[in-house]
């Protein structure tokens, strides 16, 4: 048997009205100053309605479906036509799109609440139209009036869906390397040639057009990176007699270890009309728009991954009986196996993983949302200088965590887990692509150690740690056990400073150095991200939990989080230190 994905609104409703206090946010922000909660919840559990009803019983069914490819074309498995066209209708493409692209106009916050969902409920469903978001923001910042009239409201609507088409089969991270070239020809119009690999969504039955963002090399190209163009290549092109096809074929779809009902495709470009986005020679300056509105967007399919692991493995540990557990030494009846402390351990992991990441997650939201709308310019570059910082640490930690939860609520099924039948193997499957894409997640921690941090000393993370220290300093006067998590949470940010110091101490003089430690580095961060995830939570629920078990529970999480968990900041710690004193060596042996 299979447990339905629960859509956990009054998790998301509290992150976003107690744990954000997002009100306080909007009222900034002359288009949001009149959003209340009951609207948003409402929204919310509209979604999730729709997620659970119409989204997540296709979730199997894809799977075991999968894509089919035939002569140049891919069909979605059965009900993902039917269902994306009724998201479509429904609108909820244009949750947060502005309202001159028929948009409603709402906080992005929003709609990672709502990819989140999708994420949870059925990932390779989210797949094709994942991409839009980006795209959206890609031709906004960087394309000509005539393209954007052209195509940003179809994209935004959901009427025609998006790709990215960056990798090469020689050329994935190294985007130096790519050989797909664009030629003027006498029209002065632009042509592109060659191939591009694994572009999720590149042929599908989903949407009538499909529009690829392409980077490619102009002929007067400096090599590498630095001369790479970015170019709108449509699967349709306008014509006086409506739509003719456009010289762009899918040469096959991969078989994949997950994401089954996902089409990633192998594209050929055969000189293929295509519109020049930004500047010449400009792309990457483009792309990395796109590149940076998806990246939480996959951070946050690794909280998906978290919560539909821990709701399936919760509803089994609750069904699952066995052996009496020491606590229960007088009772000769079995117990459910949630009752045994090596599962509740398990199952508290799982929760304190994908809480603690949704109040994160849900925290850059707000930091982007403040870049893009807040109305005094010094508030919104602090917060885009905040969301940059946030954002790899985001992707990195939650997908690694998100396959991390997959795993071990797999475990919690025994032999059951491995069989087909509660589809947590299939959790598991689906989830470890998002440590792959959108920059693996090496990249996204050499990303945070030298892009982020070494590049402005260390600012805007003290910035963060003044931000913790001060619900550190909160949490003193909550009692006792407030005053010990203080302690705790303080100590967390000295040492994080103290590490962050050495970093660009000693990196001025050893080069490689920010390689080695970036790893364990940005697992420091996202442990001490999640440390002031569950403090938070536990000033603001310990007045409240002595009538509601929810607050009651989450001060039960917090505290198991800092009696257990907070020891991975620790460990990861020591390993950023072994990494600056020693060096890792090269074998030279090759293949046993």
């Amino acid at each position: 048997m299979t447990y339905p994905y629960l859509l956990p609104v009054r998790d998301m409703m509290f992150v976003i009205e107690d744990w954000l206090d997002a009100l306080s946010t909007w009222r900034a922000v002359p288009e949001w100053a009149d959003l209340d909660m009951a609207t948003v919840e409402q929204i919310l559990s509209e979604a999730g309605r729709f997620v659970a009803g119409r989204i997540a019983p296709l979730n199997a069914i894809g799977d075991a479906e999968g894509c089919r490819f035939d002569n140049g074309d891919v069909f979605m498995p059965t009900g993902f036509v039917s269902s994306y066209r009724a998201y479509v209708e429904a609108g909820w493409p244009l949750l947060a799109a502005d309202e001159e692209l028929g948009g409603q106009n709402l906080p992005g916050l929003l709609e990672v609440a709502l990819h989140e969902m999708l994420a949870g409920a059925n990932h390779a469903w989210l797949m094709s139209p994942g991409l839009s978001h980006g795209a959206v923001a890609c031709l906004k910042a960087h394309a000509s009036e005539e393209i954007k009239q052209a195509y940003l409201a179809k994209i935004a609507s959901g009427e025609w869906l998006t790709t990215m088409c960056l990798t090469e089969p020689q050329a994935g991270t190294d985007l130096g390397r790519i050989r797909t070239k664009a030629l003027i020809d006498e029209d002065g119009n632009y042509r592109l040639t060659g191939e591009k690999i694994f572009i999720t969504g590149g042929e599908h039955d989903l949407t009538e057009n499909i529009v690829h963002l392409v980077l490619a090399r102009l002929p007067d190209a400096l090599p590498g990176s630095r001369g790479l163009s970015l170019f709108l290549v449509p699967k349709y092109l306008p014509s006086a007699n409506g739509m003719q096809r456009n010289s762009v074929t899918c040469d096959g779809i991969e078989k994949k270890m997950g994401l089954k009902a996902s089409p990633t495709c192998t594209m050929h470009f055969d000189n293929a009309t295509g519109y020049l986005i930004g500047q010449a020679h400009g792309g990457l300056r483009a792309m990395f728009v796109m590149m940076n509105a998806a990246r939480l967007q996959v951070a946050m399919q690794g909280v998906g991954h978290a919560e539909s692991a821990r709701q399936r493995a919760s509803a089994y540990a609750e069904e699952r009986v066995q052996t009496r557990t020491p606590s229960h030494a007088g009772d000769d009846a079995p117990t459910p196996i949630s009752h045994h402390p090596a599962i509740r351990r398990v199952l508290l992991d799982l929760r304190c993983t994908s809480e603690g990441e949704r109040m994160i997650g849900y925290w850059v939201g707000e930091w982007i949302d403040k870049a893009a709308r807040h109305p005094n310019r010094a508030e919104r570059k602090q917060a885009d200088a905040m969301a940059s910082l946030l954002t790899p640490i985001a992707k990195a930690f939650f997908t690694a965590n998100g396959f991390n939860s997959a795993s071990n609520a797999l475990q919690v099924f025994g032999g059951y887990g491995y069989m087909q039948e509660y589809g947590v193997e299939q959790t598991v499957r689906d989830s470890r692509v998002s440590m792959l894409y959108e920059g693996t997640n090496e990249v996204q921690a050499v990303d945070l150690v030298l892009r982020k941090v070494l590049s402005d000393r260390g600012e805007t993370l003290r910035s963060l740690l003044s931000i913790i220290n001060e619900e550190s300093a909160a949490l003193a006067k909550t009692g006792e056990n407030g005053a010990q998590i203080s302690v705790v949470l303080s100590t967390l940010c000295f040492e994080m400073n103290e590490i962050t110091s050495a970093v660009i101490e000693r990196s001025e003089d050893d080069k490689e150095l920010p390689y080695r430690v970036a790893d364990a580095y940005l697992s420091a961060a996202g442990w001490l991200l999640l440390s002031f995830a569950w403090a938070r939570t536990w000033r603001i629920c310990v007045s409240r939990s002595g009538t509601d078990p929810f607050h009651a529970d989450k001060i039960s999480c917090s505290q198991y989080f800092f009696d257990f968990k907070v020891q991975e900041f620790f460990h990861c710690r020591r390993q950023v230190q072994a990494c600056m004193d020693s060096r890792i060596p090269v074998l030279r042996s090759g293949r046993a």
